[in-house]
């Protein structure tokens, strides 16, 4: 395996909180009838409440120790309409990772290849802007085309152009990430963005931000809403709101969700939201990608609704995107001078040395001392093998995998060890045993992985722009409706919960509307 590959952790990012319907912080959203906002927020704050969202017919407030009914109980206005809880949106990415070296050539992911993006050019005269749902896009990083990029903050987030996290610059450059030789290249690349930062300090935010954040976007004159979050629990303002940029003729998209079941997450659980799960790159599913039923009511009521549950996918695991300058992790191990394929576990530095066998590392060994270790994986963690080394004066630690493919790996969150150790894949064990001298390196990046729903959701969004700029007369649905036509079949013939109606295949999608026209056949 002669392609540099670096990956540091796999990091669960809260997704475990999904299936959680109410957040529990006394904050409710209130709709209000047009023209009486100001009457019902005043009579809010003199009952206690603290204002924390105003929509354009809604207000979103809490009230401490106060649950629903108590809140409905005391605005008894005939101004509101609703009254419902503020349910909390996370970001939806399972782990990450950090790979190659693009800080010196660009470097195409694979869901580009495998959805045919590349064979389709995206027509800047279109206009075509996506509006990104996320934690920010930070502009430390160079590989984007700043000019075209504008963005809004929500309150208490902070500045749109600082990252709230990696999360939503990652997911902007699978979106549009310039084509400019240097780091990676987006599906749409160069696209028109809109962000709008949504996610709080603590990495979350409340369906009224959602529901305030579509506005803004609609404001921004987007086509496409890219949301790579999701959680427990429906939400009516929110829904309203993504069905109204639905109906206006934009298209909208969200992440299915990681928690490797059939939970339905929202806002992606909307008819109006376009569900999206996550493949890797051999077309298998994500091991993490939700699968809700398509199936709502009971009993001879229930009605079947593609739109309720995974409608295509895309790459969602190991996807290689922009980070804020320095913030991903690279690793780079070479054996004799040849590059060998790795990932980043632990510990900054670099190291060069004669090589020695470990074997699993269950002690230390002197015979290590002043030399690079290389250590099987097996019988005990990852921590203590490279502490055994450390101790016995190693330089520097490559533990090999003990099946096919990379390790992917950290040591865990009480790390007591400085040498830099990376995983490799079973199949490069021989050529490191073989191997006089070693070299491992783990730097700073400007480039990264991640894996989750999350990476397939803008994956879809940059496709969806890309496909609409060569058919601008199309409709957001009309462009939903191509896309799930001609997605690339996988898993079970036909369509199923895990895949829905395929792997999205730009190239086909294309052709299929200049064939078939916006209605298609």
């Amino acid at each position: 395996m002669k392609l540099t590959k670096i990956a540091s952790a796999i990091i669960a990012l809260s997704v475990g909180v999904i299936t959680q319907a109410q957040a529990d912080d006394h904050r409710y959203v209130i709709q209000v009838e047009a023209g009486h906002k100001g009457v019902v927020k005043a009579l809010a704050k003199k009952l206690g409440g603290d204002i924390k969202l105003e929509g354009d017919q809604f207000i979103a407030a809490t009230f401490t120790g106060k649950d629903l009914a108590q809140v409905k109980g005391l605005l008894n206005n005939p101004h509101i309409t609703l009254i419902e809880e503020d349910l909390r949106r996370y970001p939806m990415s399972l782990y990450k990772d950090s790979v190659g070296n693009p800080m010196t050539a660009q470097v195409t992911p694979y869901a580009i290849y495998q959805s045919r993006a590349n064979q389709v050019a995206l027509n800047p005269s279109a206009g075509m802007k996506v509006c990104v749902i996320d934690s920010g896009l930070d502009n430390s990083n160079p590989d984007f085309d700043w000019n075209n990029i504008t963005g809004d903050n929500d309150s208490g987030t902070g500045n749109w152009f600082q990252n709230g996290g990696p999360h939503g610059t990652h997911v902007a450059g699978t979106i549009g990430s310039a084509n400019n030789n240097m780091g990676v290249i987006g599906m749409a690349p160069g696209v028109a963005m809109h962000i709008v930062k949504v996610f709080n300090a603590s990495g979350w935010g409340y369906s009224s931000d959602l529901a305030y954040a579509a506005n803004k976007c609609s404001n921004a004159g987007a086509n496409i809403i890219s949301m790579s979050l999701g959680g427990g629990g429906a939400n009516n303002t929110e829904k309203n709101a993504f069905d109204a940029f639905t109906a206006a003729g934009g298209l909208v998209v969200a992440a299915a969700g990681n928690d490797a079941n059939s939970v339905r997450s929202y806002p992606a659980g909307y008819p109006s939201v376009m569900m999206i799960g996550a493949n890797d790159a051999d077309n298998n599913i994500a091991d993490f990608s939700q699968f809700p039923t398509c199936l709502s009511g009971r009993g001879k009521r229930a009605t079947n609704n593609d739109g309720i549950c995974v409608e295509v996918t895309a790459g969602g695991v190991d996807t290689l995107s922009t980070y804020p300058a320095g913030m991903a992790t690279a690793a780079s191990v070479t054996a004799d001078g040849a590059t060998v394929a790795s990932s980043a576990m632990e510990n900054l530095g670099a190291a060069s040395a004669d090589t020695y066998f470990m074997g699993t590392a269950q002690a230390t060994d002197a015979n290590a001392n002043g030399k690079v270790c290389i250590i099987d994986r097996g019988v005990i963690s990852f921590h203590d093998k490279v502490l055994n080394c450390e101790n016995s004066g190693g330089v520097a630690a490559v533990i090999v995998n003990n099946e096919s493919g990379m390790l992917y790996a950290t040591l865990g969150d009480t790390n007591a060890t400085s040498i830099p150790a990376v995983g490799a894949a079973l199949e490069d064990k021989a050529a490191l045993l073989a191997a006089q001298n070693i070299t491992v390196s783990i730097g700073g990046s400007d480039y990264g992985f991640m894996s989750g729903t999350s990476m397939a959701t803008p994956a879809v969004s940059g496709m969806a722009a890309l496909v609409w700029s060569n058919h601008s007369e199309c409709t957001g649905t009309q462009i939903r409706n191509a896309l799930k036509a001609t997605a690339m079949d996988a898993g079970t013939p036909g369509k199923d919960v895990y895949f829905g109606y395929g792997i999205v295949n730009a190239k086909a999608a294309d052709t299929y509307l200049t064939t078939y026209g916006c209605s298609g056949k």
